[in-house]
């Protein structure tokens, strides 16, 4: 991004006058004032605490202009000041202002599960032909998306944007402030369901990423869901499908599931064998989405192949690493809900080990009254003959520590934590893993168990 302050004046219709100020240069954004770089616009936000009152430190850390909201007195009368009636608002005006002068094609996806793996393979194959902008980290909201839109390159051609979701509305709101040329919907899961009640209205929010889709735009979403199938049906946009059944556009004719990765072939190249460095069938999937986005903007099988292998993901991701005594971490911390965590827990039970098959599960959150029911189900694919021992936390966890037992689980192999006793969980697996183990942490973020993942893994 590089834009003069009287650009940004006028594009989001600022209520004073900046002329003194006009020539200023804004190279970023940022809604931070601890971490912006040097030449950045801030934003302050009102959250759990007023942004307004970071604008002196943010502009000590390197800002050249701040936004500020018109019902709040000024103050500072010697830094670049850009008033508006709603910061956030403005940061959203500026961000659809600025995707419109720059122009690239817009890929927009959402999804229950495996939307930010999803993206970093997008990003992956797209790059192989074009430059590639893509959200960071899982700025996937109203805030992160046109922060990710500011941050483009003026020679973007392509950027890829997640988008997340916990109300309907918002993504009908992200869809139209960025008019995708590229929709994409990896699955629906129970991600949300405290919000939403059922399956049937969480595909109902996810299809609001369609609203905003360009009129010769393309849907790409998973033909294996009939919620999905269901919903398409008054599109007059290009339907692209992929999944595992052979009636997809794209589908898998052959996965090998290894140790470290996975490797499978398509419909549509048979003579190819791609390889992602990711365990879980689950991902293929993921793999696959992005392979359609590809082929749309003709990306070449080859170039797929070379991307995919050498993917780069957000960290927490599944990701395999290396713990303090020589254990085989499979960390995926970042987020969890039935379906996720079903499909890694089918991945461990089946991974090769010497030692021990540990399971460190905690709570999966935003499940609302089907929380119980759905925690238990956990259950289903853990069997003491490939999982030697579980750790869970939480107290949701408890309703799969009953149903364990009740299943014959041996009660001796499972520990339970308040989610206020990580420290206490750190002790109790340090003093038991050894070299030959492996462990699986699964959570939902605001568990917290990167704290574990910290204190566990080899320096």
């Amino acid at each position: 991004m590089k834009m003069k302050l009287a650009e940004i004046a006028k594009a989001i219709n600022a209520q004073n006058d900046i002329e003194q100020w006009k020539d200023v240069e804004v190279t970023s954004v940022s809604f931070d004032s601890r971490h912006l770089d040097q030449g950045s616009l801030f934003v302050p936000l009102q959250g759990a605490q007023d942004g307004h009152q970071y604008v002196p430190s943010a502009f000590t850390n390197g800002a050249v202009a701040s936004l500020w909201a018109s019902d709040h007195e000024i103050t500072d009368q010697t830094h670049p000041l850009l008033v508006v009636n709603d910061p956030l608002a403005a940061l959203q005006q500026l961000g659809k202002y600025y995707l419109h002068k720059i122009n690239p094609i817009v890929v927009a996806v959402t999804g229950s599960n495996g939307k930010t793996t999803t993206k970093d393979m997008i990003a992956s194959i797209l790059s192989t032909q074009f430059n590639v902008t893509k959200t960071y980290a899982n700025f996937n909201n109203e805030i992160g998306v046109p922060v990710t839109l500011l941050n483009m390159e003026s020679n973007t051609e392509v950027v890829v944007v997640e988008m997340g979701m916990d109300r309907f509305g918002q993504l009908d709101f992200l869809s139209k402030l960025v008019n995708p040329d590229i929709a994409v919907i990896t699955m629906i899961g129970e991600a949300h369901i405290e919000f939403f009640g059922t399956r049937d209205k969480i595909a109902d929010a996810k299809m609001e990423i369609a609203h905003g889709l360009k009129e010769d735009g393309t849907l790409v979403f998973n033909g294996d869901e009939p919620l999905l199938e269901e919903r398409v049906k008054d599109l007059t946009q290009r339907q692209m499908r992929f999944g595992r059944q052979l009636s997809n556009n794209l589908y898998a004719t052959s996965v090998h599931d290894e140790p470290r990765q996975l490797s499978f072939t398509v419909n549509e190249w048979p003579d190819e064998e791609f390889t992602i460095p990711m365990v879980g069938e689950y991902n293929i999937n993921n793999a696959l989405a992005a392979m359609e986005v590809g082929k749309i903007l003709h990306i070449t099988p080859a170039h797929m192949k070379q991307a995919l292998a050498n993917v780069e993901l957000t960290e927490n991701r599944a990701e395999w690493v290396k713990g303090k005594n020589g254990e085989q971490i499979l960390s995926d911390v970042y987020n969890s809900n039935p379906t996720a965590a079903k499909e890694v827990l089918k991945t461990i039970a089946e991974t090769p080990v010497d030692g021990r098959r540990i399971a460190v599960l905690g709570d999966m959150l935003e499940l609302g009254d089907a929380a119980p029911k759905l925690h238990a189900s956990l259950a289903e694919e853990i069997d003491h003959q490939k999982i030697a021992s579980v750790y869970l936390v939480g107290e949701q966890m408890k309703n799969l520590k009953d149903k364990l037992i009740q299943e014959g689980y041996p009660a001796e192999d499972i520990h339970h934590y308040a989610a206020s006793d990580l420290q206490q969980l750190i002790a109790d697996l340090t003093a038991t893993l050894t070299g030959e183990d492996i462990v699986l942490l699964k959570a939902s973020h605001g568990i917290h168990l990167e704290e574990v993942l910290t204190a566990l893994k080899a320096e």
